[in-house]
């Protein structure tokens, strides 16, 4: 049997398709995929900047679906899919930190992803999202509990409250708007957000939750400095700005992955003793949380989420690629369910 699909095929091309169905082996669960939304890591690979996504592959790791085999007391239920996959027996694992598991692999890396209409997971990924909780609001569970996970891991070592910090939060995609939004629903009145596009500066602004500036015209609000500066890009210009612009204390938290070189002024990171934190992903208890935020209305309207039907995908990719989108999100639908 066959199914559609969107297949990365090479360096900025994508392919809608038919492609076999997947079947799913011992434990696992196969999904018929509901929603599914663009990533940051989806978009690199489409410009063909990571080696461990290689084509034909179907991308995408960002889901929500109905349960049609596996699990059999879920069957026929709505699902939200974890999509890192572990061994569940490392020491990071039995401590409740799986993200850092040393066998981990995600969906839509090396294993087919969820841009298609089916999709097979270990049925210990799936969380159950509330009845009322539609499918392109469900799949935002994963890039929120990442930033769920980023705002937690600067609270643990944090001396003061998030809402007595003056935050900076680089980057206006999913991942820095829901870090902004996090910030604001845990009380933090002090956040500037930083994003070079007209148009999601726009959207963005539209939340009310940070003053939102162009970095590339424009001073940094707060020439002060910040307590924390959340790099949700991760590229050297970023490193940089944010190296530059944290408070004397103060914590960098680095939670983009755009590429691994330069930036990092390590000497100012030394001599005022500013702690550098990185961020991988998320756990499982972040990924309940976060869905629990989601059903809780905790995150505002979602107005700067846009949900468009897969078999128009290559087009979203190439709106995302020359900043013609003003959405912070992007959300692909399998046709029949729109």
């Amino acid at each position: 049997m066959t199914m559609k699909a969107l297949v990365y095929t090479g360096t900025q091309e994508v392919e809608y398709r038919d492609e076999n169905m997947p079947v799913p082996g011992p434990n696992q669960a196969l999904i018929e995929v509901a929603a599914t939304a663009i990533c940051g890591s989806d978009m690199h690979a489409y410009h063909g900047l990571d080696e461990r996504r290689v084509p034909p592959l179907i991308l995408g790791h960002e889901v929500a679906g109905k349960l049609v085999s596996g699990a059999a007391h879920l069957v026929g239920k709505q699902v939200v899919i974890n999509p890192l996959i572990t061994c569940g027996q490392c020491n990071p694992c039995l401590a409740g930190r799986a993200n850092l598991c040393s066998d981990r692999e995600i969906i839509g890396m090396r294993l087919e992803g969820a841009y298609a209409q089916y999709l097979v997971i270990d049925e210990t990924n799936l969380l159950i999202p509330p009845a009322v909780l539609e499918p392109w609001v469900a799949c935002l569970t994963e890039p929120t509990a990442t930033a769920l996970h980023a705002v937690a891991l600067v609270e643990r070592i944090n001396y003061r409250p998030m809402s007595e910090q003056t935050c900076l939060v680089i980057g206006g995609g999913a991942i820095g708007l829901l870090t902004a939004l996090m910030l604001a629903a845990k009380g933090c009145c002090n956040i500037d957000l930083a994003e070079t596009n007209a148009l999601r500066r726009s959207t963005i602004e539209q939340q009310s939750v940070a003053r939102v500036f162009d970095p590339s015209t424009q001073s940094v609000p707060n020439e002060k400095g910040y307590d924390v500066v959340f790099d949700c890009v991760g590229a050297g210009v970023t490193r940089a700005m944010a190296s530059a612009h944290v408070a004397a204390g103060g914590i960098v938290s680095h939670v983009g992955l755009q590429n691994s070189h330069e930036g990092l002024d390590i000497r100012r990171i030394t001599l005022q003793e500013i702690t550098l934190l990185g961020n991988y992903c998320y756990t499982q208890a972040d990924m309940k949380a976060a869905l629990d935020m989601l059903a809780s209305n905790r995150l505002g309207d979602l107005k700067w989420v846009q949900v468009r039907p897969l078999s128009e995908g290559a087009q979203a990719f190439s709106d995302l690629h020359y900043g013609r989108a003003a959405a912070a999100k992007i959300v692909l639908q399998p046709d029949h369910h729109l």
